[in-house]
């Protein structure tokens, strides 16, 4: 599921990172995707894949095995039986409890993506001078300037964003999922419900968090050039100086982005689970 997403979202995701920390460089996202084709060719587009592919793959590994365990948890709290089909609300906040534990894999990763991905930016505006364009040079910068808790920067932000963003995320995908079936049992849904729900959810995820994500993006990137105020110390210097507007910067690629690769990821996950539960059955 996870590697499903990359593959679909990397350049719309590479495109979101830019314009959301150099606001400034970019008219839009056609502009966007046009000077980066011209300045780094069309690799620019996948900059940060391997970790993004990581990223992704720990994410949603832990997310949705989390996930399980987090719909037993909601079980017990609402005193029904542990094989009683929860409520899309339910779902939801089985959902955003699971993210706590998914964004201890995901924020050491995600630094690294995004710093790939606006590398190029960073030594155009001059905030470094020499940039590290394989994943192991930032890596190896990252323990030599702050350390291994090096890799946690913007951890707050990650929280803020995961734990609130996926109630919307499963939330949306479960109702959208209740939409199709109409009655009918969720599992015996085809594959274009299946990719609208995901592209839903994923939707629902991005309109409600985006401000925050912008934010993180800022404090992991503009953190190579020195040390960055904290959330809220960023979040009050955005607004106060580019305005609101500048927290919804690359919001459009965005959107794209999360129709098309969450669609991805569930269609991938909700078959690859049948797959597996077939092989499990037939032992």
């Amino acid at each position: 599921g996870g590697t499903a997403c990359v593959v679909t979202g990397q350049p719309f995701d590479t495109a979101k990172v830019k314009m959301q920390t150099f606001p400034d460089m970019y008219k839009g996202i056609v502009d966007c995707f046009v000077k980066t084709y011209k300045q780094v060719g069309f690799r620019g587009f996948y900059k940060g894949t391997t970790p993004a592919l990581v990223a992704n793959i720990a994410e949603n590994s832990v997310l949705f095995m989390c996930y399980g365990f987090c719909q037993q948890i909601v079980r017990r709290i609402v005193g029904v039986d542990r094989k009683t089909k929860l409520s899309d609300l339910q779902n939801a906040a089985a959902g955003s409890f699971a993210s706590a534990f998914a964004t201890l894999v995901l924020c050491p990763t995600e630094l690294v993506k995004c710093r790939l991905q606006a590398m190029h930016e960073m030594q155009l505006s001059g905030k470094i001078i020499q940039g590290h364009n394989t994943v192991w040079s930032v890596v190896k910068g990252v323990i030599q300037k702050d350390g291994p808790l090096g890799f946690y920067r913007g951890l707050s932000s990650t929280l803020l964003r995961e734990v609130p963003g996926y109630f919307f995320f499963f939330g949306g995908y479960e109702l959208s999922r209740t939409f199709f079936a109409a009655g009918r049992s969720k599992d015996e849904l085809g594959p274009i419900p299946l990719l609208l729900s995901g592209g839903f959810g994923g939707s629902c995820l991005w309109i409600a968090v985006y401000p925050v994500d912008c934010v993180k993006s800022r404090i992991q990137v503009l953190s190579m050039a020195g040390k960055q105020t904290g959330f809220m110390g960023t979040f009050v210097t955005v607004v106060r100086t580019e305005g609101v507007l500048a927290l919804y910067s690359g919001l459009k690629p965005t959107m794209i982005r999360a129709f098309l690769a969450n669609g991805a990821l569930f269609l991938a996950y909700e078959y690859s689970r049948k797959l597996m539960m077939k092989q499990v059955d037939s032992y």
